[in-house]
């Protein structure tokens, strides 16, 4: 089912880009430019969505970090 998406979502996306930058292809150059085009698109959203969630981690162990330390300074005084 996945190729399936990829190949209708690679048809379409390839015949608005050619469409958006106006560039006159046959139509087996604009589909395999769509489905080339959501690999890639693919791929490099999965890595920065990655990226956010390392980052997200960070963010959430040093707020973790910082309210046991304020908890233990709280309770020791």
């Amino acid at each position: 089912m996945p190729l399936i998406a990829l190949l209708v979502v690679g048809v379409a996306v390839g015949f608005l880009a050619t469409r958006i930058l106006k560039v006159d292809m046959d139509t087996p150059s604009t589909i395999a430019l769509g489905v080339l085009g959501a690999l890639i698109g693919t791929l490099v959203l999965r890595g920065l969505v990655m990226l956010a969630g390392i980052g997200a981690g960070f963010v959430g162990a040093l707020l973790g970090a910082l309210i046991l330390i304020w908890a233990w300074k709280s309770l020791v005084r």
